[in-house]
């Protein structure tokens, strides 16, 4: 059975961590269904991940939607979310919905994610969600919006009633759940309490709803990018270091391709 945004509800309500990651491929994707995520989010963070900018700000939206149809064809029974990027919603309601319209429609997602909760934001969710597609919220630290926050900040206590008016506001406009990212543990935890919807923390303490991390950071593949909410599970990128110099090293020695790699003439019988 495909996993929904209700199946998230349900597990906040009976006190089971919901497991979420990034994914950007299908080969990704199903394995990450196979290993049981609850849901799998094409987030934005492609444009550092993959694209190795800088900042998620170059995130683009026809490519944000091609990795969302390789995602949703790889996690056929996970509930698929696909991030918004900047640029994509800012303008009008309008464009929120023409193009969260556009992961469902082409990129086979179940839901979208925008960041924020100001009253822009709000506007953009409601008008996303009358039109009868799910929307994800995120508050707390807002990696589209450095610019303007000077930065990556963890958002503290001094911080607690605006984080508080926007999740409720997001809550209040129909999400079915929230994104708290970098935020003090005490903050998210007290937050998570309040609210009805599940709170997926990424760099938010031990106590929201459920968790998530972008997959190449925690599986070893982001060099020396580590921020202290990261754990990472398997160091990959050493790995398969070792085995493309194994590889290269076969191929100028000639013990790649073996006997066993070639194809042979045919012996007529």
């Amino acid at each position: 059975m495909k996993k929904d945004i209700h199946s998230l509800l349900l597990k906040k309500n009976r006190g089971e961590k919901i497991v979420s990651l990034t994914a950007y491929d299908y080969m990704t994707a199903r394995l990450q269904e196979e290993a049981g995520v609850d849901f799998i989010l094409v987030g934005d963070s492609i444009a550092m991940a993959v694209f190795g900018q800088k900042t998620t700000i170059g995130a683009d939206l026809d490519v944000m939607i091609a990795h969302t149809k390789a995602v949703s064809r790889g996690a056929v029974n996970t509930l698929v979310v696909g991030d918004m990027p900047f640029g994509s919603y800012e303008r009008s309601d309008s464009q929120a919905v023409k193009n969260a319209v556009r992961f469902l429609s082409e990129g086979g997602a179940d839901a979208v994610k925008l960041e924020g909760g100001n009253n822009r934001s709000i506007s953009r969710v409601r008008a996303i969600i009358d039109s009868g597609i799910p929307v994800m919220g995120h508050v707390g630290l807002l990696p589209q919006s450095i610019k303007q926050a000077g930065g990556y900040r963890v958002v503290y206590s001094n911080k607690r009633d605006e984080l508080f008016e926007e999740a409720f506001a997001l809550q209040q406009a129909g999400v079915f759940s929230i994104v708290f990212e970098c935020i003090e543990e005490e903050l998210a935890a007290e937050l998570t309490g309040k609210l009805e919807v599940p709170t997926i923390g990424i760099g938010a303490g031990r106590f929201t709803d459920g968790q998530i991390l972008v997959v190449n950071d925690m599986l070893g593949l982001s060099g020396d990018f580590e921020p202290r909410f990261v754990k990472k599970y398997v160091q990959l990128d050493s790995i398969i270091l070792e085995a493309l110099k194994k590889f290269s090293s076969e191929v100028r020695n000639g013990k790649f391709p073996s006997d066993s790699n070639v194809y042979h003439a045919r012996e007529e019988k």
